[in-house]
């Protein structure tokens, strides 16, 4: 992914809101606090199974913790199943009338990887969620549900 397609996240703001250390976080889901700051800064990404726990745990919306909202809905996400996140992916790209190829290429990944997440081989990444779900003006939320 390149640097000009960033989580706009507030995962810094939950977890100051839940006054909560980065290393406490961090326990929480079994990383360190530095990985915590990582994806504070936008150094690295919450992995989206990482980031549902979070949600439900702290009872944050999707949407809300990656910026996508300024407003916390939320209602509870069951955890990904890569098969039914890939149907969903396809479903709405077909919906946008794009190709693999036009949603790889606005995502900056390979077709090849695109595919992977459609065809429910591989779950697919917060980053390419949310890319999607900010370029088309979706929910993540709801595409989750």
């Amino acid at each position: 992914m390149g640097d000009n397609m960033m989580l706009n996240n507030n995962i810094k703001y939950c977890r100051e809101e839940l006054e909560m250390t980065q290393e406490e976080l961090g326990y929480v889901f079994g990383v360190t606090g530095a990985t915590v700051s990582g994806w504070e800064n936008n150094n690295d990404t919450m992995p989206l199974p990482k980031m549902v726990k979070f949600a439900n745990m702290y009872h944050y919306s999707l949407d809300y913790i990656t910026g996508l909202s300024r407003k916390n809905d939320y209602s509870a996400i069951k955890k990904p199943n890569k098969e039914d996140v890939g149907a969903k992916l396809k479903s709405i790209r077909k919906q946008l009338g794009l190709t693999q190829k036009q949603i790889a290429d606005e995502c900056m990944i390979t077709q090849q990887s695109y595919s992977l997440y459609e065809n429910g081989k591989t779950l697919v990444t917060s980053l390419v969620l949310y890319t999607i779900c900010y370029n088309h003006k979706l929910s993540i939320d709801k595409l989750l549900k």
